[in-house]
């Protein structure tokens, strides 16, 4: 028995090392261009060409702090604005979107009402059609009822989540017990108390999911503000950032701020990282709940 249990230990061990040498070879790829904007970011215009220390190592003059300084007074600090554009867009958006899902969820999976197959099947068709095929037609309704180059703009289209639907759909399917839902009901408690009472706490997990989705999705929103917007003090981070981009490639004759694009890139991911690890324990169990029956 002993033997045949080192055997196979043997036998296993190649795989595991090339399984490992597999996933260190995907770290390094996927965290490389994280390095570098970390590295970018403490750079200086002039180190980031000329630098002594290389692309991927940093400079001998650290200019982290002095590019903070920067953004703060070029062009009268409007980083920041496009930044708390950033937060409302996306905590407005994901807050609304994930209410919508929620209910849309709990409802396609708890209660039967007809068509309620085919409306589903539309929410799943609505997954496989691109966001920026809809950007213009959302331009031309919004154009309609007057709210282009304004912040509903961007909120209105944002509060819809075909995925956050199907999510909700599915792990209340999976993790919701009709049975539970039929006790509170026997007891004398309504639909409304049911739903917020006895629902949402075991809902927990799947809500904190599609929240961190819709505000990632919000937050990295770019071609539809870039289309509904013209008014510079209403853009998101994307928007801006990529504007000041332009401005940089535009030749010798602009001005030149890589050093404030990179160190603006670097603060805008703090707190999409910030959120993913204070809430990580939360959206893998949303998203693995209710992918396994018995």
């Amino acid at each position: 028995m002993l033997k045949e249990k080192d055997a196979a230990r043997r036998i296993a061990q190649p795989h595991r090392v090339g399984s490992n040498l597999l996933l260190i070879v995907c770290i390094i790829y996927f965290l490389m261009p994280v390095w570098w904007l970390v590295v970018a970011a403490t750079k200086s215009n002039s180190g980031l060409f000329m630098g002594t220390g290389g692309s991927l190592w940093f400079d001998k003059h650290f200019a982290l702090f002095d590019n903070i300084k920067e953004l703060s007074t070029y062009e009268g600090g409007i980083y920041w604005r496009w930044l708390l554009n950033s937060f409302l867009y996306a905590f407005v958006g994901g807050l609304g979107a994930t209410i919508i899902s929620v209910m849309a969820g709990y409802g396609f999976a708890k209660f039967r009402f007809a068509g309620r197959n085919a409306y589903f099947d539309i929410v799943l068709g609505a997954l496989m059609i691109p966001t920026t095929a809809l950007v213009i037609p959302t331009f031309i309704l919004m154009s309609q009822i007057g709210m282009n180059d304004t912040l509903w703009a961007v909120l209105l289209p944002s509060l819809l989540s075909p995925f956050g639907t199907y999510l909700m759909r599915v792990y209340c399917t999976g993790s919701l017990p009709d049975e539970m839902l039929e006790a509170a009901r026997v007891d004398g408690a309504g639909e409304i108390r049911t739903f917020i009472q006895v629902a949402l706490p075991i809902m927990t997990p799947a809500i904190t999911t599609v929240f961190l989705l819709s505000v990632v999705n919000c937050w990295n929103n770019y071609f539809l503000p870039q289309v509904v917007l013209a008014d510079t003090k209403l853009f998101p981070i994307t928007v801006g950032l990529t504007q000041w981009q332009a401005k940089s490639n535009a030749g010798s004759g602009s001005e030149q701020v890589w050093n404030l694009i990179t160190s603006g890139a670097f603060i805008s991911v703090i707190p999409l990282v910030l959120a993913f690890l204070f809430l990580q324990k939360y959206w893998v169990s949303g998203l693995t709940a209710g992918a396994v029956k018995e």
